[in-house]
């Protein structure tokens, strides 16, 4: 029972493994997605995407008779996912322990932007908010220039991964302990995003150092860029390691680099960035990018062309990998979307369907709590599902 984007797709990320997963809506689907770019025809396509392989249900548990009705049908379920502001679920007499005496064993994951305690719990989150608060935000733009934002919402899908990862690790241990009981989840989005940045608050600390934007270089290794080749194509190179940058000083023309102290060590590039990237970039430039790709690949060195959509769906590895699957969809037969990760080596891993239209599943799910046709049509009349 989560909207948008963070929260569902940790679950569509379990769906994908095998897990049963019922999308819960308001009956008026009213979800935010459903409203998001790209929209065709009136259909929501991210919606389809990001909530694929998920039975839809429209449920109000708002009123007393939807809260009944979710009660009744949690002890069939291991997890519950939420992303309301905090104290919602309470106000709606949803409260945790409510919920634990309904199945003892329930995950129950909450997923919000700040957490459930702290000054900020009751703030309203977006992907762009936890991505400006958690530091990640300061990390991009050109030295000196603004911060910038991705034009995805890289703080929805961090914080997704690790809603996946939280229930798969609470499923485990219950798994491990049929005596143990179910735990309340708290995961804030701001977090999940800080905690990818491992070496902030060390270098901080010990160095006195604050991360700020530096264009499409890395401050901590070197090279590692962007670059633009003569026909004016953009390339991302890493040459960080010793050996790695030896082999980018022949291809290049200028072997004595790596023995230059100027450069000779990662320390010793990363002080001198300026001096090497201007040296690089001037080359690059000089030359067209299938020359350059060429002398690159064959000498090991790791880059790539920055990819459009279009660069994927034509690369000869992502086509071997099948990296793009179709995913069966009731008004436009099939739609495209990336596939399962990971692979399971040895194992079929089903193709998911699009997500639900609103309440698609209705008569199909309540049916298997004892709810008729003639039932459902009374609450459907009532504003219940």
């Amino acid at each position: 029972m989560a909207t948008v984007l963070a929260a569902p797709m940790g679950a569509t990320l379990c769906a994908d493994h095998g897990a049963e997963v019922v999308k819960l809506e308001l009956p008026d689907g009213s979800d935010a997605l459903r409203g998001l770019q790209p929209v065709k025809d009136g259909n929501a396509l991210w919606w389809k995407i990001a909530n694929r392989g998920k039975r839809g249900i429209t449920l109000d548990v708002r009123q007393p008779e939807g809260r009944a009705l979710l009660l009744k049908m949690l002890p069939h379920f291991d997890v519950l996912v939420e992303n309301f502001r905090t104290g919602t679920m309470d106000r709606w007499g949803l409260d945790i322990e409510t919920l634990n005496r309904a199945n003892p064993r329930l995950i129950v994951l909450r997923l919000t932007g700040f957490g459930q305690t702290g000054p900020y719990k009751s703030r309203p989150g977006f992907a762009r908010i936890f991505e400006a608060m958690s530091g990640f935000t300061n990390l991009t733009g050109e030295e000196g220039g603004s911060p910038l934002h991705s034009n995805f919402p890289v703080g929805d899908a961090v914080a997704g991964l690790f809603c996946a990862f939280s229930i798969a690790s609470e499923i485990a241990r219950l798994r491990g302990n049929p005596e143990a009981a179910g735990v309340e989840v708290d995961l804030a989005a701001t977090e999940a995003l800080f905690r990818l940045l491992d070496p902030l608050p060390v270098e901080h600390e010990q160095l006195g150092q604050v991360r700020n934007p530096a264009g499409n270089c890395a401050s901590y290794t070197a090279p590692s860029n962007m670059y633009r080749s003569a026909d004016g194509i953009y390339f991302s190179l890493v040459a960080s390691s010793n050996a790695i940058f030896a082999r980018l000083c022949a291809v290049v023309g200028r072997p004595e680099w790596s023995s230059d102290a100027r450069f000779a060590t990662n320390p010793a590039r990363v002080a001198n960035l300026r001096e090497l990237d201007d040296a690089l970039g001037t080359w690059f430039h000089g030359h067209e990018y299938a020359l350059i790709a060429d002398r690159l690949e064959a000498a090991g060195i790791p880059f790539s062309k920055v990819y459009t959509i279009a660069d994927i769906e034509e690369d000869a590895h992502y086509q071997a990998r099948n990296a793009i699957i179709r995913l069966p969809d009731p008004d436009y037969g099939s739609l495209p979307a990336p596939c399962i990760v990971p692979r399971i080596v040895g194992r079929e891993m089903p193709t998911p369907r699009t997500g639900p239209a609103v309440g698609e599943h209705n008569a199909q799910v309540y049916a298997e709590f004892g709810i008729d046709a003639q039932e459902l049509a009374r609450l459907r009349a009532e504003g219940v599902v």
